[in-house]
């Protein structure tokens, strides 16, 4: 019986998706439950599943094609078998052994694997893959690349052999000579989006940045004195993180025009603080939303910005838990950045930006002490906010975190 295999229903904020991966081709045989289609968003990549037992008969929509809502991409064969990819296995079992070692043989990657495989530059042939069927995922790179395993992929690894036993090359394949090659790919759905957005919060809104430095020694040695039992008791890790989303908790309170947004000529008040973290993936940056953060433990804001950081390398986020949020805290201290000026996500009025924790002298009580500092930058929509609003906020979150004990206390 054949059934029409359907694109997900979008969500109002999503028109349309792009065909990224055909996991398996016309006449293989599927599983139930086994992936068919990777469906790209502009926010997710949503994964389409075969319903039964069967075989693929028909792509209707190849990959790279934009698809709608709900729309058919494929034919699926109910309860068929792949009689016809059966007949070619045996008979390739019948010939007889290609002096090609059947180790390079291309495996099966997941979208995010090959990702990652290709920008590392390892060969795919080189991959234990430890997924259903052999399958590469991700987490097989990441495992291939700390046991240093070889990472040079087979046509960078011809590249460097002599020309003389260099193999000839077709001739639709492009030829390059010496070392300024170029590689042009398209842009993702995600990032094209990112992009969009983020020169929409820069024409919209009137943007300015304000900054100050935090002392962040008092954070370090209550993180340093209570790390291993805190981690024996939530399961989790403590971080700096966590610190910083209960102080804007307490900030947003304190100073409630910081959280509102503007819609139109109203202006709206959020009795909430929903706090968005930036996250980096291979797809570009996703900022998934911490719900009621007022109502988190520093060990449940661990434990979620931990699921989000693994469900945005693996491509796993939900459209749900990336749209709405109040504010956003971004860290790029994580790469290196010592400032910034880190843009709006609109509709939201401001975003704090965490930098580098460096050494630096102090002058403190009139000598000079060594101390971590952090730079904290904070861009807002100055349409919403002035100076005064905007300043005040970033000093109380600079106090909090100075004295940790102004969080308990309510100071």
């Amino acid at each position: 019986m054949a059934t029409e295999i359907k694109a997900p229903t979008f969500p109002e904020s999503v028109a349309d998706g792009t065909v990224a991966t055909w996991h398996k081709k016309p006449g293989e045989q599927c599983h139930r439950d086994e992936l068919l289609v990777d469906i790209e968003t502009d926010k997710v990549v949503l994964e389409v599943l075969a319903p039964v037992d069967g075989v693929l008969s028909e792509i209707l929509k190849p990959e790279g094609d934009v698809v709608l809502s709900s729309e058919v991409v494929g034919i699926f064969e109910e309860g068929a078998s792949a009689g016809a990819s059966s007949s070619s296995v045996a008979d390739a079992s019948a010939q007889p052994t290609s002096s090609v070692d059947s180790s390079l043989e291309e495996p099966i990657l997941s979208p995010a694997a090959r990702r990652m495989a290709d920008e590392k530059g390892i060969d795919h042939a080189a991959i234990a893959g430890t997924g259903k069927g052999g399958r590469v995922t991700k987490e097989d790179v990441v495992r291939h690349v700390e046991e240093g395993g070889p990472v040079v992929s087979a046509p960078a690894a011809a590249s460097v052999a002599p020309a003389a036993s260099a193999p000839k090359v077709e001739a639709t394949a492009p030829v390059f000579s010496g070392e300024r090659v170029e590689k042009r790919v398209p842009m993702t759905r995600l990032r094209a989006r990112v992009a969009e957005r983020l020169v929409q919060a820069q024409q919209n809104a009137a943007m300015l940045t304000t900054f100050n430095e935090i002392n962040m020694k008092p954070v370090m040695e209550l993180r340093a004195q209570y790390k291993d039992v805190f981690e024996k008791r939530h399961g989790v890790r403590l971080g700096f993180m966590s610190f910083f989303v209960k102080a804007c908790v307490e900030a947003l309170r304190r100073h409630p025009v910081v959280n509102a947004s503007i819609d139109g000529n109203d202006i709206v008040y959020h009795g909430y603080q929903d706090i968005g973290v930036a996250v980096s993936s291979d797809r570009g940056l996703v900022v998934p939303v911490l719900r009621d953060t007022e109502n988190m433990s520093l060990a449940d804001i661990e434990a979620k910005i931990r699921e989000y950081g693994k469900k945005a390398m693996d491509g796993k986020l939900g459209i749900d838990e990336m749209t709405g949020g109040t504010f956003t805290i971004s860290n790029g201290g994580v790469f290196g950045s010592l400032l910034s000026t880190p843009i709006l996500n609109p509709p939201q009025s401001a975003i704090l930006g965490m930098h580098k924790i460096q050494d630096r002298p102090m002058a403190v009580n009139g000598k000079v002490e060594i101390l971590p500092m952090m730079y904290l930058a904070m861009s807002y929509d100055h349409r919403l906010l002035d100076g005064k609003e905007a300043v005040t906020f970033l000093v109380t979150i600079k106090e909090l975190l100075e004295d940790p004990a102004r969080m308990l206390l309510d100071v």
